[in-house]
């Protein structure tokens, strides 16, 4: 039995060194080491042996096993070796070729939207007014007529950054910037505003399929003398009709906001079923556009303009939202995911 296993040796690495890929590799280790291999039955038949010829032989066949395996491993990784080198022999780029032409880009669903609604609103005289996405608790909450321990500021859920620093939970800060800018001028009365703060707002939320941690606001403002609420909602209708059709209809409620007195959500008629009621507006025929009202004379008082010689009004509308009612989508969390095959349909 020894000199047929030192036989086996001979002929198994003979067999393991002709080897040239991988599958005749696998095919050597099924054949010599593999549950039914030649080897492992000639482990198996060791009851067979006289029984003071068994710990010799066990040794033995022990031995080669341990030799072949270590036989086999060296051989696996010359042949990877071997096999990643003519691969890149014979996958060889030539940098003198031409490359494949990059696909043109295009904007994004979102940048596309708030491009429409910059126009809408430019032919209305509204200019576009960015502010900072980090705000003070002050200009956020307190400057709004939120102050410290205001139950309003529980509407917002407020990403912190330190004890006075957050992220923006909307784009009305914007409002106090603004008409500081626009009062602190070299002529001696403020002057008129009318502008749109389009930007990103952040607030500590679930994300589902209607909303996001992070999303996109458009703040509209517009102070002057004699502004009234009848302004407020011809813009909004304007707007409205613009983006969705002329055919659009719109109900103005009543609502709360701590910045704006009186305040109002303005709705249309749903632009699916036509205000006959379906599941994209919850069998009711409206869909909301967003919340407004007049601006409040604390608000206005804050920002540098007199209340009794000023007024204005204030809306914030969504730009996903928009979008989503427009082409019909149905998960916000697709404006953020990345997916070309998504976003290329627009």
């Amino acid at each position: 039995m020894l000199d047929q296993l030192n036989q086996l040796e001979e002929k198994a690495l003979a067999a393991l060194e002709a080897t040239k890929d991988s599958d005749a590799l696998a095919e050597w280790n099924r054949r010599y080491l593999g549950k039914k291999g030649v080897l492992t039955l000639m482990l198996r038949s060791v009851g067979e042996l006289p029984r003071d010829e068994r710990p010799a032989f066990g040794r033995a066949a022990n031995g080669v096993k341990v030799k072949l395996e270590a036989a086999y491993e060296a051989q696996e990784q010359a042949l990877r070796r071997a096999e990643l080198a003519r691969e890149l022999e014979q996958g060889a780029l030539d940098v003198t070729l031409p490359g494949r032409p990059v696909g043109p880009g295009h904007l994004h669903i979102t940048t596309q939207t708030l491009r429409q609604i910059y126009a809408i609103f430019a032919e209305m005289g509204f200019q576009v007014y960015e502010s900072p996405e980090i705000e003070t608790d002050e200009l956020n909450f307190g400057l709004l007529n939120m102050p410290p321990h205001h139950p309003a500021r529980d509407m917002w859920d407020t990403f912190w950054i330190g004890e006075e620093a957050l992220l923006r939970t909307h784009t009305s800060p914007g409002q106090i910037r603004v008409m500081r800018e626009r009062a602190n001028t070299t002529c001696s009365d403020p002057e008129p505003i009318r502008v749109i703060l389009p930007g990103k707002c952040y607030r500590y939320e679930q994300i589902t399929a209607r909303s996001e941690h992070q999303f996109y606001q458009v703040e509209g403002l517009a102070v002057g003398h004699g502004i009234t609420l009848t302004d407020l909602i011809g813009a909004l209708t304007e707007f409205a009709r613009r983006l969705y059709g002329p055919e659009r209809k719109i109900r103005i409620r009543g609502s709360y906001f701590p910045f704006t007195e009186p305040s109002i959500e303005a709705d249309m008629d749903c632009i699916l079923c036509g205000g006959e009621g379906c599941r994209v507006c919850k069998y009711s025929g409206w869909l909301e556009i967003g919340g407004a009202g007049m601006v409040h004379p604390v608000v206005l008082r804050n920002g540098g303009y007199d209340p009794a010689e000023w007024s204005g009004f204030a809306f914030g509308l969504g730009v996903e939202r928009p979008a989503m009612l427009k082409y019909n989508i149905d998960d916000i969390r697709l404006f953020y995911g990345n997916d070309l095959r998504f976003l290329r349909q627009f």
